[in-house]
């Protein structure tokens, strides 16, 4: 390829959060190290263990032997995803930035080339993107994984090169540095779930927009049957979803999140009524604790465009 082509492109800065998966991790960098001529598109590799338990000794041996630049770092805590990805944003130093779960791999040895062109592609230029969901399947199975799609109408979505959409997937995404001069970070109060939920409903309200697109697959070590939340957990994500809820839309969808989640937390639990009715109470007093900030009439037209659920 020629170089000057080459140079054309940003460089990426790879963030990377580790908990106690030590292997899962070694074969992540491997299979990063591995791909075609990764030194012309990685800046960086940014490598955060969230105070894990494990021995990590194998990550090091292999980051001590590697020309990939890495820098790896341990937290002397565990903040959750949004404090450790806010530290990593924070460090990064190149303009695009590659988000991956420490349990994915890539499907072939050109996708590194293919994301650091994603951003070039003209219909991410024309629409201002700034957020890129890859396409991520099982890796025990090879089969799609549903809900890491960025889009909860699956079946009219599932079969499209690209398309635009209002958040983003966790376990595999790409995104422009600047956007968090403008958005501000993700927030750390949300320990466990729904902060890309956050920050995508400010990055629409700043002006981009988020994107999926297929060209990059990627192979994720989640189970088929998906890691299921305990009760601490699911709590979390419904008092997360009602904040957010609150925070950006019209008060008809905190009020039906409220209540949805409610009865989703009693299916995920085996009727935790009591639990139910504790954390209901807690979340319909979130008005009284949480500043509103809707989001404009401009971007509420674009959620109702890629066709939005916002009710739960």
């Amino acid at each position: 390829m020629n170089p000057d082509l080459q140079h054309q492109v940003p460089l990426l800065s790879i963030l990377v959060i580790t908990y106690n998966r030590a292997e899962d991790t070694l074969l992540l960098l491997q299979d990063i190290e591995a791909q075609h001529e990764v030194a012309q598109y990685v800046g960086e590799i940014l490598l955060l263990n969230n105070n894990s338990s494990d021995s990590y000794e194998k990550v090091t041996d292999f980051i001590s032997r590697s020309s990939l630049p890495i820098d790896y770092i341990v937290n002397e805590n565990n903040p959750g995803v949004a404090g450790g990805r806010n530290l990593l944003i924070k460090r990064a130093k190149f303009p695009h930035l590659l988000v991956l779960d420490d349990d994915v791999v890539f499907a072939d040895k050109s996708a590194i080339e293919k994301i650091a062109r994603l951003f070039s592609k003209e219909q991410y230029v024309q629409h201002n993107t700034a957020i890129i969901t890859l396409n991520i399947y099982y890796y025990t199975t090879g089969e799609r994984q549903k809900n890491a799609l960025p889009h909860k109408q699956y079946e009219a979505y599932k079969d499209k090169d690209w398309f635009l959409t209002y958040y983003f997937t966790g376990a595999a995404h790409l995104m422009k540095r600047e956007l968090f001069d403008k958005t501000g970070y993700y927030p750390e109060d949300f320990f466990y779930g729904v902060e890309e939920y956050d920050l995508s409903f400010r990055a629409l309200d700043a002006g981009y927009t988020i994107a999926y697109d297929a060209d990059v697959k990627v192979l994720h070590k989640e189970s088929p049957q998906g890691r299921l939340p305990n009760k601490t957990k699911l709590a979390m994500m419904w008092r997360n979803k009602c904040i957010v809820a609150y925070r950006y839309l019209p008060k008809k969808y905190f009020y039906s999140t409220l209540l949805m989640w409610s009865l989703f937390y009693l299916k995920r639990t085996g009727f935790d009524l009591t639990g139910a009715l504790r954390h209901l109470w807690r979340n319909a007093g979130i008005p009284k604790s949480v500043k509103s900030s809707p989001v404009s009439n401009k971007t509420l037209s674009y959620l109702q465009s890629v066709r939005a659920r916002l009710g739960y």
